[in-house]
């Protein structure tokens, strides 16, 4: 018995990197998966080939039933057509994985208009509609699991990636509001931030030795160390596991702070521009948070 006998997961993105690792440890696992690619470039540009079809005779060798879907998740269209796709294919939807995600990086004074929407509508309004979608068919089983992909250029912060660090940061809002809305229905939402060498990630321009030593460092952490996570947050073994923000980096697991208060000032008064200057700020300022990357709050290599 896999822990996802009888289940069917639809895996957004999954015709390489993680969302292949994803597809095939589901199947692995007993779920029916439908493989939703688009076939896109990491850009989002060109179309390169059907992976999510390569992905299908993958899972179908080894035994497993899966379906293929070449839609995009930016277009809500799309997105409605792959989780009736999962219904009317297998029956029901147990579960959404949204992994779907380009990569137009820029510093942000020089970063366009079509590189900010187009990184936007895929990660972001992708995830939500997807999500939207299949949130009515989850509700009428009083069942359902989501997990998301986040990152840490959200959750921590990079250098050129303000897009794609906003969409990430709000996914994580995003799958917050799904798990307190839908809680009552016994759905449940999660999110994961992978640490993995991919395509996207091999987009990375390296400018200096402490980006290529960073590279290579990422090298090591292959995109199937990933996919257990993802297995036991669509699984009934996590029952239980809503909310949360896990980050997974080779054999490590971490579950990642939300934001909460760090400390407070109180000044019967009232304050004034002044008063916050003098009393308030200088008492703020040892708890301010550096501006840290990725590569600052994790220092050592890979385990």
């Amino acid at each position: 018995m896999g822990l996802l006998d009888g289940k069917v997961v639809l895996v957004t993105g999954a015709g390489r990197g993680i969302g292949r690792e994803f597809s095939l440890a589901m199947a692995r696992a007993g779920a029916k998966v439908v493989v939703n690619d688009l076939g896109a470039s990491t850009d989002g540009t060109d179309i390169e080939g059907t992976p999510a079809q390569e992905v299908v005779k993958d899972i179908e060798a080894m035994g497993g039933q899966a379906v293929a879907n070449f839609g995009s998740v930016s277009n809500p269209d799309h997105a409605k057509e792959m989780v009736q796709q999962a219904i009317d294919t297998f029956g029901q939807l147990d579960a959404v994985v949204n992994n779907a995600g380009i990569l137009r990086d820029r510093m942000f004074h020089k970063m366009s208009l079509d590189e900010w929407h187009d990184v936007v509508n895929v990660h972001l309004n992708g995830s939500f509609y997807v999500s939207r979608f299949a949130a009515d068919h989850f509700r009428e089983r009083e069942t359902g699991a989501y997990v998301h992909m986040t990152s840490t250029s959200g959750l921590i912060g990079n250098f050129g990636q303000a897009n794609y660090a906003a969409a990430k940061l709000g996914i994580a809002a995003l799958s917050k509001s799904i798990a307190l809305d839908l809680g009552r229905y016994n759905v449940r939402s999660n999110c994961i931030a992978p640490f993995a060498w991919t395509r996207m990630i091999g987009t990375i321009p390296i400018t200096d030795e402490v980006q290529r030593q960073r590279v290579e460092r990422l090298k090591e952490m292959t995109p199937d160390k990933i996919a257990p996570m993802a297995v036991y947050l669509c699984s009934e073994a996590a029952k239980d596991v809503t909310g949360q923000i896990f980050a997974v980096r080779n054999n490590e697991i971490f579950l990642m702070s939300q934001n909460r208060p760090l400390r407070s000032l109180h000044r019967g008064e009232g304050w004034t521009p002044e008063t916050i200057a003098e009393h308030c700020i200088p008492a703020f300022k040892p708890n301010f948070y550096a501006l840290d990357r990725s590569q600052d709050v994790w220092p050592w290599d890979p385990v």
